[in-house]
This record gives structure tokens, sequence and C-alpha cells, in this order.
């Protein structure tokens, strides 16, 4: 009894499992763009993530460790959840980030799939899901926004079920709790639901190993260099020590937290930033931490790429005789990159497409600009980054414009206007109108008068004609007077009789059709 009962007040946090102890859940907060994840977030850790990003639309994998207070800390009594750590990601919602919302379930232990209450299943929502059941993570559905005057959770949670998304007491198993991110109204069930299906799925950790995770984030600072955002998994990770991720390596020298706060030791389920890597690191690429330096370099050593395809966006069997437009691509971190580059091979024109010549992270610099060819009417865009003054200089001498973006919707609508624009013209010949010639009046050296009917389209003052006998073109004429109902006229149209003077060398007879025409560019 006395044995249960100890078990019974023993916090997750401290309940030893063999070597392991328990560890906080690393969750995934993923859904439809909109539905309120931010806002979620935003009321839990007491900060305003919303407000800094552009659009109000996150657009990166950001990392947040939240602290539970016990009942004593908060001082309202008891709370139906135990004390704890959780460390939540935020991924965006826009179909783009999909590849990113992937890796935020690789590292994640347990997922959150907001839904709004007055949308319902979107797009998005599926696709978040499948990535859900496919990374076997166990999840956690919260209806949000019930506090809105349209919100309806019956229809919500029937649209759910209708995508195979089963509730608990609604035909299924998966946990649902339906909240308010704006008032704060089922965030303490839902953390409560958390730290219970963390309970139930026991994650542990071994602190005393040395670090291991995932690289889940990564950028280049002008001033500090290359930095990446990375998600402990298990063990422990302290100054001095050197980070390996894949070949790519960095010492604990500069570490912080998630706040931008120097720490001198982290441990699992904690986000740390390393700044000082030797090489960018790949994003979603495993890491592992070395006591000793020698370690780590031998490590990178003998780490063997994984061979990958070439280039992006379209084949090059597709290319044919398209033209093509080089762009020229600097992000502020690797993944906006990723998810940039995804949008553009999505970007299909008849006779042209866009090609990525140049990529990478950080400001635009003098030796992007240095990079195009010179001709090369390359686009030279920015995404939440700024150009180097040097480059500006060397672009504004070169005649290349630089365009600034901190939406990607907003980035992908303006490419699709550029290809229009910069796409080759194609000249085809458009018919406007045929006529049937009824009767030839006269004829003086290279000019003819005849009455015919038009028979389909319009036929104009001072256009060209195409003349046909027998459904062959025998030679071309230009009108010179028109007239209808013995009235000068501009045009004539279907079903009209009229009189007609033509200027040309052949010899129009009863019986033929004039086809007027002109050229247009598509």
């Amino acid at each position: 009894m006395d044995k249960n009962k100890e078990q019974k007040n023993t916090r997750p946090n401290d309940r030893k499992v063999g070597q392991a102890v328990a560890r906080p859940p690393v969750v995934v907060v993923m859904g439809h763009i909109d539905h309120g994840k931010s806002t979620l977030l935003d009321y839990i850790r007491k900060t305003n993530v919303v407000d800094k990003e552009a659009g109000s639309i996150t657009q990166h994998i950001s990392a947040y460790e939240v602290e539970i207070p016990t009942p004593e800390k908060s001082g309202s009594g008891p709370r139906p959840y135990a004390s704890g750590k959780i460390t939540f990601l935020d991924t965006p919602g826009h179909e783009a980030f999909s590849k990113m919302r992937e890796r935020g379930a690789a590292v994640a232990d347990i997922a959150i799939l907001v839904v709004s209450a007055p949308e319902g299943v979107k797009p998005q929502t599926i696709e978040a899901w499948k990535t859900i059941v496919e990374s076997q993570t166990p999840c956690i559905v919260a209806i949000n926004k019930i506090d809105k005057p349209d919100a309806n959770v019956e229809k919500t949670k029937t649209e759910l079920a209708e995508n195979e998304i089963y509730l608990e007491n609604y035909g299924g198993k998966v946990p649902c709790s339906l909240i308010s991110g704006k008032t704060g109204e089922g965030v303490d069930s839902l953390l409560s639901l958390i730290l219970i299906l963390a309970e139930v799925e026991n994650f542990t950790g071994n602190p005393e190993e040395c670090a291991t995770g995932l690289v889940i984030e990564t950028s280049l600072d002008p001033k500090r260099g290359i930095q990446a955002t990375l998600i402990i998994k298990n063990g422990s990770i302290k100054k001095g020590m050197t980070v390996v991720a894949e070949d790519s390596v960095c010492s604990t020298r500069i570490m912080e937290n998630f706040k931008g706060e120097m720490i001198d030791h982290a441990t699992f389920s904690s986000p740390i930033r390393l700044v000082g890597w030797n090489f960018m690191p790949r994003v979603g690429s495993p890491f592992k931490a070395f006591a000793k330096k020698q370690e780590a370099e031998e490590y990178a050593q003998n780490f063997k790429p994984a061979p990958t395809s070439q280039g992006i966006g379209v084949p090059t069997e597709s290319v044919g005789s398209k033209k093509i437009i080089p762009i020229v691509l600097k992000a502020d971190v690797a993944g906006s990159l990723e998810a940039i580059e995804k949008e553009i091979a999505k970007i299909k024109g008849e006779n042209a497409l866009f090609k990525i010549v140049q990529k990478g992270t950080g400001s635009i610099s003098e030796s992007d600009i240095k990079g195009i060819s010179a001709g090369e009417l390359a686009l030279v865009i920015g995404f939440n980054v700024k150009a180097d003054k040097s480059a500006s200089e060397v672009a504004q001498k070169r005649g290349i414009v630089i365009s600034f973006f901190d939406v990607i919707y907003k980035l992908t609508e303006w490419l699709q206007k550029e290809m229009e624009i910069r796409r080759p013209r194609v000249e085809t010949e458009e018919t406007t109108g045929r006529a049937k010639i009824l009767k030839a009046f006269s004829r003086t050296k290279e000019r003819q008068i005849l009455g015919g009917k038009v028979i389909e389209g319009n036929i104009t003052q001072g256009s060209t004609v195409k003349i046909i006998r027998r459904e062959f073109e025998i030679g071309q004429g230009k009108i010179i007077n028109l007239e209808a109902g013995k009235v000068k006229t501009g045009v004539v149209s279907e079903g009209t009789e009229f009189g007609i003077m033509i200027e040309s060398k052949i010899e129009i007879a009863t019986g033929d059709v004039i086809v007027s025409w002109n050229v247009v560019q598509k």
C-alpha cells in the first residue's frame, strides 16, 4: 500500500526506469493554416509569436520549452495535471512546408492536430494527419476556436470521422480536447492530456549519455556564422563538448536555449541553438555530441553521404525547347529555402520554366550578384533577408533588380506573373470572320467591287483577307471599302449582306470565300 502510494506521488520527470528516467515529451503542433496553432502556443508560453511572423503565418519550425506550474507555484489550488516540462514544436500549416512538418513529426513524441471549430477539416488537416499516422506518433486532436459564434464542434467531429480520424466517444481512440487558444478555455485540460499520454507512452532517456537528436533548423548569421537549432532526444550536452551532424562539426562554446540565453548544460527534450558550425548542417540530420574533439572529428570524417537526386523542379528531359528563367534564391533559414524550392517546382509554363541556379541562406552578397552570367536575365530573390551594400551597388550597375519577400504565397504569386511576362511569345493567325461572295459586280486594275454575306464572325474595314476557292487559298487582298444597306460602315457582323471593294491581284469569283484574320501573340 505504501509502495503504491509512493509510486503515485512520484513525479514523471523524477521516476527512474533502470538506467533511464522519464523525460519530458516533445510535442509537435500541426494543422491547416490559420487554425490557431501559433495562438495556442502563444497562450501557453505567454509570449507573442504571431506578431513576429509576416502575415501572421508561421514560416519556420520553432521550439519552445514550457514548464507547467505546480499547484504550489500557481497559488490557485490543485490542478488536474502533474507538474513538468513540455517542449512544443510549432510547425507551419501552409502546404509548402510539408517536409518541415514531416521532420517535426519525426522528432516529436506526441502530435497535436489543431482543427478550427468554425472551419472544420481542411486539406492541410488531412495532410498533417497522414504525416502523423505514417510516423506512428501518438496524437491528440485539439478542436480550437470554440469561443467563436460560428463554432460547430459536432460538425467538426463528423468531418473528422468522414476522413477516418476517429475520436474517443466518436467511434475511435484518438483523445480530443475542446479549446480556445485565444481565451485559454480548455488549454489546462489539453496540457493535462499531454502529460497523461506522455506517462502512458513512458518516454525515457539517459541523462548520463552524450546527447543525440535531430537538427530542425539552420541559418547563417552575418556576424556569428552558421547556427543550428537542435532537439535533444536522449542524453545531455554541456560546454566543452563537440557536436557532429553528418559531416558538420560545432563546439558548444556558444550554446543557447530557445529564449536566446547562454547556457552551460542541456538535457533530453530541450531545444538548443549552437553557433559556429564549420559547414551548414543538413536540416533533419541526426546529431551526436562527443566529450572529445578528436572523436568528433573522426566521426565526421567517416561520414558517407547518401546519394541524392540532382537538381530541383522539372527533370532535364522535360525541358525540351522551353525557355529557362534562372533564379538566384537566398533565404533566412534552410527550412524556408526548402519550402520555396518546392513551390517554385510547381509553377508550370507551356514554353518556360524556372531553374534555381544559385541558392543559400543568409543575406544576398556581392558574390551572388557577380555569379550571374553577363546577359542572363536572372531573378534575384531574397526571402526574409536583406542585400549587402556592395551587392546592391553591383546589382544597380548591372541593371539587376533584387526582389524581397517575407510571405511565401506573395512570392509565388509574383513568380507566376513574372513567368507570364518573361515567357517567349508565339505568333499565331486568328480568324476574325468569314464571308461568302454572292456576286461580282466590276473590276478595275487590282480593285474589285463585290457583294457578299457574313457567315461567321465579323468582316472589318481595312483588314487583310484570304481568298478561298474550293477550300484552297488562292491569294490575299485588302478591304478598301465596306457598305451595309448602301451605307459605309466599319464592320459587318454574322448574317449581314454587304457591298465590298477589295484590292487584290487575284480575280474573285462568285462562290469564293473571304476570310479576315490577324496575327496575335500567345
